[in-house]
């Protein structure tokens, strides 16, 4: 889970965003994210207004638009079907004004998600704070067998423009329609693996707040992305898996038990997997 990195303040019409932490590139995906929905899917999230710098910190000031970020609750069905209807604007952006921006791989994309989890479940960890030390080390040693015999990806090339961190705090609901903010992790990726990761993310699964039958039809995936979207599931599971170790920020910052509870899904998950071949 990543660390705070921008502050945001709020006027009547206007956000403006200053970045804390910068070297990942966040403020210029950020930028650029807004300045391709801005001619491609207008409305669809904030307006680019200015970009600045500001005591060496970079700064976007955007739109404001209407809409109450959605809760812990999970959504109704409508709000399910537009939310799909709006990831379906983003992945419809052309892939020639996607590469007109020099936008590059969203953060933590397909090509590099399976090494990322690979190396940190390789690193050792004291599992003494859990609850369940035994449960957490089952389902770390069979992600670790898991990705062992992993071939990685066989099409590794991303044809859409995806938002990355669609916690229910980044969509904002006015009534109608869904619309997207916070693009600080975004770029190009595959529909699949962007919706596999909505729906892992950890303020979402648990408490199952977005229904995955209803988002995939809304989405549309064709299917080759239902494939997809099922195997890279199991990919971002394990990932939470790590995030939730103890000396992790995930551990210290979600209720305890959700690291055993994450070891449960996980060791489901990939049973299933494995009773499937």
């Amino acid at each position: 889970m990543r660390t705070y990195t921008h502050q945001v303040t709020f006027g009547s019409s206007r956000v403006r965003k200053r970045f804390i932490r910068w070297q990942d590139g966040e403020a210029d995906r950020e930028w650029m994210c807004l300045t391709l929905l801005d001619e491609q899917a207008p409305g669809l999230a904030p307006r680019p207004l200015e970009r600045t710098v500001e005591n060496g910190a970079p700064v976007i000031v955007m739109e404001r638009i209407q809409g109450t970020p959605l809760g812990i609750v999970p959504l109704t069905d409508a709000q399910n079907s537009e939310l799909g209807a709006s990831l379906r604007r983003l992945y419809d952006v052309p892939l020639w004004a996607i590469r007109e921006t020099g936008l590059e791989e969203r953060r933590l994309g397909p090509t590099s998600l399976e090494e990322h989890v690979r190396r940190a479940l390789k690193q050792e960890t004291s599992l003494s704070s859990c609850l369940d030390p035994g449960l957490v080390d089952a389902a770390v040693e069979l992600s670790r067998c898991f990705l062992g015999n992993a071939s990685g990806p066989s099409d590794v090339s991303l044809p859409v423009l995806g938002i990355a961190d669609l916690n229910p705090a980044n969509v904002l609901w006015d009534g109608s329609t869904c619309r997207l903010v916070d693009f600080e992790d975004g770029g190009r990726t595959r529909p699949g693996f962007e919706l596999a990761d909505h729906l892992e993310h950890i303020a979402v699964r648990p408490r199952q707040i977005y229904d995955a039958d209803l988002l995939c039809r809304a989405v549309k995936l064709a299917d080759i992305e239902q494939r997809e979207f099922l195997a890279y599931r199991k990919l971002w599971a394990m990932f939470w898996l790590h995030a939730l170790l103890p000396g992790n920020g995930a551990f210290l910052r979600n209720t305890r038990g959700s690291t055993e509870s994450q070891a449960h899904y996980v060791l489901d998950l990939l049973a299933n997997d494995s009773r499937d071949e």
